[in-house]
């Protein structure tokens, strides 16, 4: 019954996404036999994301013929949303969770930028974010799958973010207590000014429109062992296309 209802719960959000920010996607003609280790970048939140929901309305499109294991913040958890999410095939971003769902034959969904990503200032809202973490291009090379980028543009918008806050974070030790090392200063709506709190609960988007794109698949070169020249690969495909959605959204 909760299964249920937190599924329900997750359709009726992501046609939320899908109408009120009347959301458009680009798919790609096939994607790889085999599981699929998706990357996608992050809009604005952390557990209220946007860009999340657009991801998984791209998912969707995609008729999967397999599950999706999504590697969410471990901060879902401390706040005991953890639980209802694990009813939806998430799991907190761990290797080990990664490494166990591939082994399984499922695809899995990582946002490698984290917080980093998820709360940077409004001047860099279309910037791909990954902070030189290239963990999920050695998980990609170790298990042999391919990566498929998911990028989405527009949710940076959705709100006015005057700084990420990483300053604010290593001074209260947040990276140590909660695993965050930013704490945005924001304005939203209802909130208004705000430093945090808009990261972690619901706020009211402006209505923008989100462009996503699934990118054709991407495999480290034969031989390859070097995963942070994977990473910089895939994050510079990415970063291309968020750039050229980043032009057509505005």
């Amino acid at each position: 019954m909760i299964q249920t209802v937190i599924e329900d719960l997750r359709r009726l959000a992501i046609e939320a996404v899908r109408h009120y920010h009347r959301l458009e996607i680009d798919l790609p003609d096939e994607l790889p036999d085999g599981p699929v280790l998706f990357v996608a970048n992050h809009g604005f939140g952390s557990l209220f994301d946007p860009n999340v929901l657009a991801t998984l309305a791209a998912l969707d499109d995609l008729d999967l013929d397999r599950p999706v294991t999504t590697l969410v913040h471990q901060i879902a958890w401390t706040v005991g949303l953890g639980p209802l999410l694990e009813q939806l095939g998430c799991r907190p971003a761990s290797r080990s969770a990664a490494q166990e769902a591939l082994v399984a034959g499922r695809h899995v969904l990582v946002f490698p930028g984290g917080d980093l990503d998820a709360f940077k200032a409004h001047k860099d809202k279309d910037r791909i974010v990954f902070g030189g973490r290239s963990g999920f291009a050695r998980l990609a090379i170790e298990h042999d799958v391919p990566i498929v980028p998911v990028v989405t543009a527009g949710a940076g918008n959705t709100l006015l973010v005057l700084d990420d806050g990483q300053r604010w974070a290593r001074r209260l030790k947040l990276d140590q207590l909660l695993r965050l090392k930013a704490l945005p200063v924001s304005l939203t709506i209802p909130w208004g000014l705000n430093v945090g709190l808009a990261g972690f609960l619901p706020y009211l988007p402006v209505p923008v429109r989100l462009r996503t794109r699934v990118l054709p698949a991407q495999r480290a070169h034969v031989g390859e062992v070097d995963a942070p020249e994977f990473a910089r690969r895939v994050e510079e495909a990415m970063q291309a296309a968020l750039d050229e959605l980043a032009v057509r959204r505005g």
